[in-house]
């Protein structure tokens, strides 16, 4: 399955942020801890570097994220001499404290009352851009909700006379390229449930779990998982939980329900869907495959062509 969704609001949104990036010193970039590069938005990377402003990319969520992938993530990020990565969770008050301190430090010139240090706060929807806004100012400003795409408009608010915020709505990209990607996002709560299929959703996530976190299946459902494939994950699940629908089948609707909310709130354990590794690996694939279906594409066309001059000497 490939996941796309691209709301109206969003389109709006990015012109907007367009608009401001002129006025803004740091851009915060919030992403999920558990696919930091999946969840990472292109139009946010292209709209600070085209205005070259340097980027606090915040990897929240690290309670859910499994803490090796978290620090492996933080040096890739770094690589890059514009970003300073943070890893934190909007749980707990200290983590949130420094987030100005690390975003001034990227804008030294800025942060009294005739320069204000001017941030902006992007990222994909669902990941606590909303959450961080209300706890750095320490009153609620901003919309928060366990769907995707609660806040849809743009707000400038200043934390005191030397430091200004600028809120966001969750902002995905047109075109999900990688549909890894797409279902990755799906199972983090990321894509809105208009755009998913869940029992599809949830297939996927035990395959990945399977390939990676084998126990932490074990442990929470109390099957072994020699031999399953994400299928047998789900049905496992609904036995173990006892879910049917009338007739006596197993209720997979209802099992790959509860296999991604388990996944979403940390029951399962703290996991992370990707490193750089893997994430170098995917990349490759994904080219590998893009070229691939390009030469077919061009193959069949000259075939095509050959075919059409063929007849036209023929006649």
């Amino acid at each position: 399955m490939s996941i796309q969704w691209f709301p109206g609001h969003m389109n709006a949104a990015k012109k907007k942020a367009a608009e401001q990036m002129a006025d803004v010193d740091v851009v915060i970039e919030v992403v999920d801890a558990r696919l930091p590069a999946a969840s990472t938005n292109p139009i946010v990377e292209e709209l600070r570097k085209f205005r070259s402003r340097p980027c606090l990319k915040v990897l929240n969520k690290i309670d859910l994220a499994d803490p090796e992938a978290t620090n492996a993530w933080i040096r890739h990020f770094e690589q890059d001499k514009t970003v300073t990565a943070y890893a934190m969770t909007t749980k707990k008050p200290s983590d949130v404290a420094k987030v100005i301190d690390k975003a001034r430090a990227l804008a030294p010139h800025r942060g009294v009352p005739t320069k204000p240090l001017r941030m902006m706060i992007m990222g994909i929807p669902n990941v606590g851009k909303s959450t961080l806004m209300n706890a750095l100012l320490k009153r609620r400003v901003a919309k928060v909700g366990d769907e995707p795409a609660v806040t849809k408009t743009q707000q400038k608010i200043y934390l005191d006379l030397n430091t200004a915020i600028i809120d966001t709505p969750g902002l995905l990209w047109p075109k999900i390229e990688m549909p890894s990607d797409g279902l990755a996002l799906a199972a983090s709560h990321a894509i809105g449930a208009n755009a998913l299929i869940e029992e599809e959703v949830a297939e996927w996530l035990a395959t990945e779990l399977l390939a990676r976190y084998p126990q932490l299946l074990t442990a929470r459902y109390g099957f072994k998982t020699d031999g399953m494939d994400g299928i047998a994950v789900v049905e496992g699940v609904a036995q173990k939980r006892g879910y049917r629908i009338r007739g006596g089948d197993w209720d997979y609707e209802k099992a790959s329900h509860m296999l991604l909310q388990d996944y979403r709130s940390g029951a399962l354990g703290r996991i992370s869907l990707e490193t750089p590794e893997t994430r170098a690996a995917a990349l490759a694939a994904h080219l590998e495959a893009e070229r691939i279906k390009a030469e077919q594409a061009a193959q069949k066309a000259a075939e095509k062509e050959a075919e059409r001059m063929r007849g036209k000497r023929g006649t």
